[in-house]
């Protein structure tokens, strides 16, 4: 058994139960979660199943009216309470997050402080849900609209960010009035019951905030399907997310879906080069490249594509790799075995097909004792490769040559995906073409990440539906309802 429990200033901080109307539940197996670092025990967490659900929903569903008659200024005043509790707690949840998902302590206590900023966030906006007066053109009339909140809520989080999905997606979810069931992913449930336990402390009435642990294949018909759901918000790949969105049309049920992606990464010839490479490295390797919106496709105007080759063969050979509780760690093991085997094909299918590793290349899980692969650098892949095609989730990049703006466009383009697009260039010219012609949600430019409590996050295509962030997620959780009163001057 891990020793995740001594590592932690508040024990209480270390919850294996489900939260359900606002009591720990056991339910009637249980399953184990472990450390991919070393594969050793964390925790046996609860498993309860279909029940479960069932009670959560109904619990979130008896919450419900009382909820959304509460105050807003009360309301703000809980999430906010929740906000300060993440944050004097940041090191512990930090340690809960890197020990079950492998992300080094440090990035995992930043994504603790990242997600905290959309609590925030919406603890503020949630005194600023407005409606609008209308002009109407019947006489003696008026027209206005409000918005309230559409009701109960499915989240369903993934392993990647097990503590900043949810609070980017559930803050806003509660602040403007509605209740929530939050289904974490099974390989890293313990920062989800970490957060409950605090939202607890915060002062949720019961029922408003629920975690359930479990077998998705029991639990996700429950939260898709229930007619007193009224919306699903899931993070995840895109195979799940037209599963669920197929099960939620049967009761047309609202849907947020941020799905996967395959995030082109433009480096023209015109860019800083050191800069560019600085940027690839801090976007590809974060969370060992297991994030949705890392840099897949590296494309590269052919005048700079050797300077860019070598300034990024000298960053990847000195990425550390290593346990996530090391000093100095950069990267740390990917979430589990089968993750690595499925990097290894991809990269060895490219090779397969004449592509050159320029640096790392190989599974590292014999050597480590753990789920690790090496940091990793590739030329000359083939734009029809599953390399290319695929999104990687592992610290791969792979370099492709392009000609111009024209080419550039077109291959970016070439996905199904849409979620986010990098661009390095100093010609403000290109910036307006480029960031235009390409079909993504969220384009960085000169810089190697999106996403922030006060700006839209989500994709187009099949990267999702609907945004996150800022005063749009407010407007995701609330339905917009319209009024006209006749008769006034009679």
């Amino acid at each position: 058994m891990s020793d995740l429990r001594s590592r932690l200033k508040d024990q209480n901080l270390f919850r294996t139960d489900s939260f359900i109307n606002g009591e720990w539940v056991k339910g009637d197996s249980r399953f184990d979660v472990n450390n991919p670092a070393n594969r050793s025990k964390v925790a046996d967490v609860a498993d309860v199943g279909a029940a479960g659900a069932k009670q959560a929903v109904k619990a979130a569903a008896a919450a419900n009216l009382e909820w959304r008659r509460t105050s807003p200024f009360e309301r703000a005043r809980i999430v906010k309470r929740w906000h300060d509790l993440i944050m004097e707690n940041q090191d512990d949840l930090g340690v809960i997050l890197a020990m079950e998902m492998g992300k080094p302590l440090a990035e995992a206590k930043g994504e603790i402080a990242y997600g905290a900023g959309f609590v925030e966030w919406a603890a503020e906006e949630a005194k600023r849900v407005h409606g609008e007066t209308i002009a109407v053109p019947t006489p003696g009339a008026r027209g206005w609209t409000i918005r309230q909140p559409v009701g109960v809520v499915s989240c369903i989080t993934p392993w990647n960010f097990p503590s900043a999905m949810i609070t980017r997606k559930c803050s806003p979810a509660l602040a403007v009035g509605c209740p929530i069931v939050i289904k974490p992913a099974a390989e890293t449930p313990l920062s989800a019951l970490a957060l409950a336990e605090l939202a607890a402390r915060a002062g949720f009435p019961k029922g408003v905030f629920n975690v359930v642990t479990g077998e998705a294949k029991h639990i996700g018909p429950v939260l898709t399907q229930s007619d007193e759901v009224a919306m699903i918000g899931f993070t995840g790949s895109t195979q799940v997310g037209a599963l669920l969105m197929e099960q939620a049309a049967k009761g047309i049920k609202r849907v947020a879906l941020e799905l996967g992606g395959n995030a082109p990464f433009i480096v023209m010839d015109d860019a800083d080069v050191e800069k560019a490479a600085d940027g690839l490295i801090q976007g590809k390797f974060r969370a060992g490249g297991q994030t949705c919106v890392s840099p897949n496709r590296v494309f590269v105007q052919e005048a700079i594509m050797g300077d860019l080759t070598e300034a990024l063969a000298e960053r990847v050979k000195k990425v550390k790799v290593g346990d996530p509780f090391e000093e100095g760690v950069q990267v740390g093991p990917l979430i589990h075995d089968k993750a690595v085997e499925r990097v290894s094909e991809l990269v060895s299918g490219a090779v397969s097909k004449g592509a050159k590793i320029v640096a790392g290349g190989k599974s590292l899980m014999k050597e480590m004792g753990g789920s690790f692969y090496a940091p990793t650098l590739i030329t000359g892949a083939d734009m029809a490769s599953s390399l290319a095609v695929n999104e990687i989730f592992g610290p791969v990049a792979s370099l492709y040559p392009v000609k111009d703006e024209a080419e550039i466009i077109k291959l970016a383009n070439a996905t199904p995906y849409g979620l986010a697009a990098y661009l390095y260039t100093r010609d403000a010219g290109r910036v307006h073409r480029i960031t235009e012609g390409i079909d993504f949600g969220m384009i960085g430019v000169n810089a190697p990440m999106v996403g922030s409590p006060a700006t839209p996050f989500g994709g187009m295509k099949q990267s999702g539906i609907g945004r996150e962030g800022g005063k749009w997620a407010a407007e995701e959780f609330t339905e917009l309802k319209f009024v006209l009163l006749s008769g006034i001057d009679e």
